[in-house]
């Protein structure tokens, strides 16, 4: 099978991008190491801060940075791109318009996914940093196709956890404090829930049991594999994860 090369514009963490890969070794049915994706990563973890970018209004714009990182992966041989940052796709004008290669859309991908699972005119609970819920990154997409984006009432939790998984790692606390907003989306009509930060695609197992959930970077991965092994397949084509109540199956 010929294999088409994708370039990953990583470290938006580090490790989010580390359990990217790890997921895509996982989702290919491998028999030797050339039955696996190429993949071209630029680990990038200097790429300025999206929360301090979008939330304090303070810091350098990452899209720029984004940008020549795209370039960098197209000059270097990928056939497309995919970014395992839910946050980041708010510059993906900017990736798009500095490369010819298509850019594989975790958002749009996800989007997809949630509408497939919700009921007509449902709610779609959204697990991410403030900054996706202030630059509404998912409301219009959703609803579009006749769905509300809702999210916890504490966001300030949620940044809080982000910033423990980025400085401690996936703790206890963090799962615990994962949970209770997932409850909370979930008392409060959102069933559906898409854990829609890679901080938090490391504890994703931690949302709450009654809840139909689905991780982005699953979808993500689904969309790359997809690309990567049909030939002549673009991005819009890709596979998303089967999901289950209470738990998150990975795309294979």
């Amino acid at each position: 099978m010929m294999l088409r090369r994708v370039g990953i514009l990583g470290g938006m963490g580090p490790a989010a991008t580390v359990l990217l890969m790890q997921k895509l070794i996982a989702a290919m049915p491998a028999q030797d190491d050339a039955d696996h994706l190429p993949l071209i990563v630029d680990q990038n973890p200097q790429v300025p801060s999206r929360l301090r970018y979008l939330i304090d209004g303070e810091g350098a714009d990452p899209g720029p940075v984004l940008a020549a990182m795209a370039q960098r992966l197209q000059g270097a041989g990928a056939m497309a791109l995919a970014m395992p940052c839910n946050t980041a796709h708010h510059f993906a004008p900017a990736i798009r318009a500095a490369a010819r290669i298509p850019l594989i859309d975790m958002v749009a991908l996800s989007v997809a996914h949630a509408t497939a699972l919700a009921a007509p005119h449902g709610k779609i609970g959204i697990l991410a940093s403030p900054a996706v819920q202030r630059i509404g990154l998912f409301d219009a997409p959703l609803l579009a196709h006749g769905l509300t984006a809702v999210y916890p009432a504490d966001q300030e939790a949620l940044l809080a956890i982000i910033r423990s998984i980025k400085g401690n790692g996936a703790t206890d606390a963090a799962r615990s404090a994962l949970r209770a907003a997932s409850a909370g989306l979930r008392i409060g009509g959102a069933t559906v829930q898409m854990v829609a930060c890679t901080e938090f695609s490391l504890i994703s197992d931690a949302l709450d049991p009654a809840a139909i959930g689905f991780d982005t970077l699953d979808v993500l991965v689904g969309g790359i594999v997809a690309f990567a092994t049909t030939a002549g397949a673009g991005p819009e084509n890709a596979a998303t994860p089967q999901t289950t109540e209470g738990r998150k199956t990975p795309a294979i």
